[in-house]
């Protein structure tokens, strides 16, 4: 084995695998001293890391979610078409605060069912937190405690 060819095992510069071969006789007599015939040897150069099967169980964090920060959006809608606009913050992953207390009855009943429906279909959860007020989470926030029924109006 040449000089190179140590220093390439040495610092592992060879990616790929290849084969080393065992050097052969030329001869009829060393055949016949050895009962069966060496074959190639395949080496993968790459370092090899050392398996944790069974030490340790592998945990797979996701770097999106560690890297986002979390955001709470407050919105006061004006008319019913920025329900859409709301859903879309929490199909974002993003919690919402709604405040409904600028807006007729009707429509913010109808923002509510939709708020609903958007909230059922993602997997979070909508809460009352105030007259006129909703917390709509999505499905990577939890709510924990409640509000009491009693409001003044």
């Amino acid at each position: 084995m040449s000089l190179k060819n140590k220093l390439q095992n040495f610092f592992y510069l060879d990616d790929e695998e290849r084969e080393v071969e065992t050097p052969k006789a030329s001869t009829r007599q060393h055949e016949e001293q050895t009962p069966m015939r060496e074959q190639p040897k395949k080496v993968n150069s790459r370092r090899q890391t050392p398996s944790r099967e069974s030490s340790q169980p592998a945990t797979v964090v996701s770097l999106q979610s560690a890297q986002k920060s979390s955001k709470v959006i407050l919105v006061e809608p004006r008319v019913y078409a920025e329900a859409q606009d709301i859903s879309e913050h929490l199909k974002s992953k993003r919690a919402v605060v709604v405040n409904l207390q600028r807006i007729d009855r009707e429509q913010g009943v109808r923002i509510v069912d939709f708020l609903s429906g958007t909230v059922y279909a993602i997997g979070g959860d909508i809460q009352r937190i105030g007259t006129d007020i909703f917390l709509c989470v999505p499905e990577n926030v939890e709510v924990a405690g409640a509000i009491s029924d009693y409001f003044e109006q």
